[in-house]
């Protein structure tokens, strides 16, 4: 659930981005490929990872249209770069599983930090369509950085961003192997699991947002 903190509450909270503020469903994408090439939906995922391509956008190390490209082949499809990021970012889904009003409560009482394993072409996408992220003062994302969580390093790369220790942030994600690997650098977190279940942990640490 998560390492509480000590006497004092976090000068930084550093939020998870897919599934803590955006809900997204892959099976979307993976439907909507399987119209366009000759594998079944239920294959794709498995084809798709055993590239090692998602990992390479996913950590900047591919650009995004030669990603595209490669990809293509793979599945054995015709494609425009602009069809498959409309596909790509199909995943996600309307609204948001916190409300605005809490980051844009806390935002005015913490130093705000967005912390995520991302590509591109998604955080294109959810820039566009999700106004929230407009009150974070920060974003720390996998492609930009060429590290992805739960390497120790993105966790303190976060902090000096946030100009403190990983001991004054709270972490706030999804996967209970990436709130670890903030707890292994020092850093307090909270593996979330709904909105309600978040706001009181919040205030067991001593945030306040209203």
């Amino acid at each position: 659930m998560g390492t509480p903190l000590s006497s004092s509450t976090p000068r930084t909270i550093i939020f998870d981005l897919g599934k803590v503020i955006v809900p997204f469903d892959f099976s979307r994408g993976y439907r909507a490929l399987e119209t366009l090439c000759p594998h079944p939906a239920g294959e794709i995922p498995a084809k798709i990872m055993s590239t090692g391509l998602v990992t390479r956008l996913d950590t900047g190390t591919i650009d995004p249209e030669a990603f595209v490209q490669s990809l293509a082949r793979e599945l054995e499809m015709r494609i425009t770069y602009p069809e498959f990021c409309t596909i790509w970012s199909s995943i996600f889904l309307p609204g948001t599983l916190i409300p605005e009003e809490l980051v844009e409560n806390l935002s005015t009482r913490y130093r705000l930090l967005l912390l995520s394993n991302t590509n591109a072409i998604h955080f294109d996408s959810i820039q566009e369509n999700y106004p929230i992220l407009r009150h974070f003062h920060a974003f720390v994302l996998s492609y930009k950085l060429g590290m992805m969580k739960p390497d120790p390093a993105i966790y303190r790369r976060a902090a000096e961003l946030a100009e403190c220790e990983p001991a004054e942030c709270l972490f706030i994600d999804d996967l209970a192997e990436n709130v670890a690997g903030a707890e292994r650098v020092g850093m307090p977190a909270i593996q979330f699991f709904s909105f309600q279940q978040l706001e009181r942990e919040l205030a067991a640490r001593g945030v306040r947002w209203d």
